[in-house]
């Protein structure tokens, strides 16, 4: 290994290449370790879903938010729900603004197909 090229003579430092690459592979899966992997967890609603089942999902996304995951809100309309797109999109709107105190949403609510999505973010603590 060169240790300094610019030095008059270079000087070099013979070493064991089996335990440079060991050494340099250990760095790697500990710098790994130390990494913070966000995850993004997803939590479907409904256009007709009820206020205690509104209320356990509000619960789970909560749990998920204070863990440092991203929350992904989708509804998928069915049937005659399709031509209902302003309910639910308030149904979406209703449920991003309980959660308003542990996240916030990246975007507004998009509609893609018979799908409406809006992704949460945990809120930064200092």
């Amino acid at each position: 290994m060169l240790m300094s090229g610019n030095a008059v003579p270079p000087t070099c430092k013979l070493m064991n290449y089996g335990k440079y690459k060991y050494d340099s592979i250990k760095k790697e899966k500990e710098m790994k370790k130390s990494q913070k992997i966000i995850e993004t967890k997803e939590v479907r609603l409904s256009m007709t879903i009820e206020e205690h089942d509104i209320a356990y999902r509000i619960s789970s996304a909560t749990k998920f938010l204070k863990d440092g995951n991203k929350v992904k809100v989708s509804l998928r309309m069915k049937g005659r729900e399709q031509a209902y797109v302003k309910k639910a999109i308030e149904v979406v709107k209703d449920f991003c603004a309980r959660l308003a105190e542990f996240g916030t949403t990246e975007k507004e609510p998009e509609l893609l197909g018979r799908n409406i999505f809006v992704i949460i973010s945990p809120k930064k603590t200092k």
